[in-house]
């Protein structure tokens, strides 16, 4: 069952040519930061664009709980009127942020230097996730934290009432915590400084710099970027555009390279270097993608991607550091691999087994159970593929209550000899709340099923 309701399994068939464009929701990781930068500005913050899936929904309540005004004026249209930079109330309930990683991680860390204390949790899939990244480096400002087992949610964060400023090297390379701590550091006196060693997405730091905080990067030897920000700006409410999601925008486009006969567009997709790793790693595999009409939305270079069938894609060796700039993507991307030619190998993936759930082994027992060859490791998966249309199909795969493992195998349906099902295709609209019926409009077939369907959910 998703955290959300009761579950809702889904089954993918074959299908013609898929045509037509496709208007992917707007970025989820933008929209957060909108949302959470907005309320920390003084004065209203006007948003376009916004996803309006649970995700995102879950961050405007919560910024609402803190004191922040928050309303929607039309589809994708918000303001926030802000409260400042260490001008957040003490919620009087929990916070709940459904599934949402980035939400609790970097909720936390906005709140992390105030004096005040608030209790988080979130849906089944959230409270296994660990938090002890995000509070091992918040305690280091002065916040404390309390946990279940494993530093798990349900979790009471005290802000630290005199925070310092601190200098921290990410251990993992992780956009959360990076912005998590980057976020204390607002409301903590003095410079605080993130060093991280691989670059991973940028977008707290271009929006602090839009929303008027005082930070720099700078590339420094063997130590990677090191990110200064000065602590207790007050922070100028912005006109914020959100650009579509590059993660999202994965799905129809995957799709298309996939279903014979396909030609599709996909208009104004984010194309941040920091998550450009998919559409790289396509092209090296032989995809027939076109970059049209490159431009500037809000602050972030965006394109206009034509996607058309592509029979002829080989299988690649994926290096290792280009994992931050898609570590979302590699659910789809096996689901490519296991139609292209030849052996994927996917190399420094070990983040996605602590995900919305264990991405690798989600993805590794789904392909198998649809008759692909599969081969993984702690930190590596390795498909064997099956050419265009080679992949028997016919199974329903259990989706963990994770979003991009439901949207991966529905997609795979769309091309497999057989029907491919999933156990819960709700968890879907937390990031893409209009993706099966976008699917079915550029030609798809799926469709709501009733209990299993196939050999049984694995």
């Amino acid at each position: 069952m998703s955290g959300h309701g009761d579950a809702h399994p889904m089954t993918s068939g074959k299908c013609g040519g898929l045509r037509g464009t496709a208007l992917v929701p707007g970025d989820k990781s933008i929209s957060h930061r909108a949302l959470i930068f907005g309320a920390m500005a003084v004065g209203e913050t006007k948003i376009t664009g916004l996803l309006e899936g649970q995700d995102v929904l879950d961050t405007a309540r919560a910024m609402r709980a803190f004191g922040a005004t928050v309303v929607q004026h039309g589809p994708g249209a918000w303001s926030v009127h802000g409260v400042g930079v260490g001008g957040f109330s003490e919620p009087s309930d929990v916070i709940d942020c459904g599934n949402s990683g980035t939400g609790v991680r970097l909720i936390m860390g906005t709140m992390a230097t105030t004096a005040m204390t608030a209790t988080f949790t979130g849906d089944a899939s959230l409270r296994k996730r660990p938090m002890g990244r995000v509070t091992e480096p918040l305690a280091l400002f002065g916040a404390q934290a309390y946990g279940r087992r494993g530093g798990r949610l349900p979790m009471t964060v005290v802000g630290a009432a005199n925070p310092v400023p601190v200098r921290y090297a990410l251990p993992v390379a992780s956009a959360q915590v990076k912005s998590a701590v980057l976020l204390a550091g607002l409301n903590a006196p003095g410079e605080t400084v993130v060093i991280e060693r691989e670059p991973t997405r940028d977008h707290s730091e271009r929006m602090l710099m839009g929303f008027g905080a005082q930070l720099s990067v700078e590339r420094n030897g063997n130590q990677g970027h090191v990110i200064t920000l000065q602590g207790r700006p007050e922070l100028r409410p912005q006109t914020v555009a959100v650009p579509r999601d590059p993660s999202s925008a994965a799905f129809p486009v995957c799709a298309a390279l996939i279903v014979e006969g396909s030609d599709i567009l996909v208009p104004g997709v984010s194309q941040n270097l920091t998550r450009n790793g998919l559409y790289l790693t396509l092209t090296e595999m032989g995809a027939e993608i076109e970059f049209q009409n490159p431009r500037e939305e809000g602050g972030e270079p965006v394109a206009d991607l034509r996607v058309r069938f592509s029979g002829n894609m080989k299988g690649i060796e994926v290096p290792p550091e280009r994992a931050p700039s898609m570590i979302d993507e590699y659910p789809i991307l096996s689901v490519i691999a296991a139609f292209a030619t030849g052996k994927t190998v996917m190399r420094g993936v070990k983040e996605l087994r602590v995900k919305e759930s264990d991405r690798i082994d989600a993805m590794a027992r789904g392909l198998e159970a649809c008759g692909v060859k599969i081969e993984e490791d702690e930190d590596t998966l390795s498909v064997h593929g099956m050419g265009p249309g080679g992949v028997p199909g016919g199974a329903t795969c259990a989706t963990h209550l994770d979003h991009r493992i439901a949207m991966a195998f529905l997609v795979a349906g769309m091309a497999a000899k057989a029907p491919i099902s999933v156990d819960d295709a709700a968890p879907i609209v937390t990031s893409f709340p209009l993706f099966e019926a976008l699917m079915n409009g550029l030609g798809g077939d799926i469709r709501r099923s009733q209990g299993r369907v196939g050999p049984g959910a694995v």
